[in-house]
């Protein structure tokens, strides 16, 4: 409880933090104070036109914020959890503009981490979080991560081991009489239809950016990325999944078993560990093979196509 006191009072204090969630890794500030917000885009090298989402620990939290529709209350079953709603911003809300990147609508979630959770707690305020990397590469899924982003220049608030997911949110856009996925997460598609009783759609990958993780070229090593592999060429070393046999020294499996969950949860923490053998070993490519583009699956081939760009 310590370490979560002195986390809020840096965030109280207008500074970032960075913080573990169920998902990734956030780098987090005051969502209301536009001088700490603005150190995020500063310490990520952060696009301006790219919004923040706002983390706040309860339903009414949220609702004070954004107005709420039928779609929202109904999604909102899922909270806490691996899920943004893009809602209408109250007037009355006060949040650093940057955060929305100047547009009249907020991303914004419940984590389901204790440790997120608390921390909002005890700041007394909604937090504004991106994930903790520098724009463009690899999402933090550890302390190490981060720590490898940003050395000693942010206070991290750790944890025991990895993120539970590995992923980011699942991004959804309640804004219009279409509900639709502007990021694929851990929740899919069809829990979300399940859970509305209707369609829902999916953006383009050029559509208007309005929430994080639309950006074309995203969540990159600094190693090349090749996609659906079956072999492995020159100077390249594997990203398995099951039985592919994209063996090199180095490779690794994402999951033996084919799990989707097992290789959500692997999937940036390996990649991690691949770069960083390809750039001590002068490998030039990491290898990927075909992952089924069904469930979660959706959510592992966008962060890859992304990162192939």
């Amino acid at each position: 409880m310590y370490y979560i006191k002195k986390a809020a009072s840096i965030i109280k204090n207008s500074d970032l933090v960075a913080f573990p969630t169920e998902t990734v890794y956030g780098l987090g500030a005051d969502a209301y104070s536009q001088e700490a917000c603005l150190k995020i885009f500063e310490a990520k090298g952060r696009p301006a036109n790219n919004p923040l989402i706002v983390h706040v620990a309860s339903v009414q939290e949220a609702k004070d914020i954004v107005h709420f529709n039928d779609d929202a209350e109904n999604l909102a079953s899922l909270w806490p959890g691996p899920l943004t709603l893009v809602l209408p911003k109250k007037d009355n809300a006060i949040l650093a503009e940057c955060v929305t990147a100047g547009l009249n609508t907020v991303a914004i979630r419940i984590p389901a981490d204790p440790i997120a959770l608390n921390l909002i707690r005890e700041s007394g305020c909604p937090i504004a979080a991106p994930s903790a990397n520098k724009s463009g590469t690899l999402s933090s899924t550890s302390y190490e991560h981060v720590r490898k982003n940003f050395g000693d220049e942010i206070f991290i608030l750790g944890s025991n081991g990895n993120a539970t997911y590995g992923l980011e949110s699942t991004i959804i856009d309640l804004t219009s009489p279409k509900p639709t996925i502007l990021r694929f997460g851990f929740i899919t598609p069809s829990v979300l239809e399940k859970v509305l009783g209707r369609e829902v759609f999916i953006a383009s990958k050029l559509s208007e950016i309005k929430a994080p993780g639309m950006l074309l070229k995203h969540y990159a090593p600094k190693t090349k990325i090749r996609l659906n592999a079956d072999v492995l060429r020159n100077s390249e070393v594997g990203l398995n999944f099951g039985k592919s046999q994209l063996n090199a020294g180095g490779s690794m499996n994402l999951s033996d078993s084919k799990d989707m969950i097992e290789a959500a949860a692997n999937l940036f923490d390996y990649l991690h560990n691949l770069d960083e053998f390809c750039q001590k070993n002068n490998i030039n490519t990491i290898a990927v093979a075909s992952i089924p583009n069904t469930g979660i699956g959706l959510a592992i081939n966008d962060r890859l196509s992304r990162a192939a760009e």
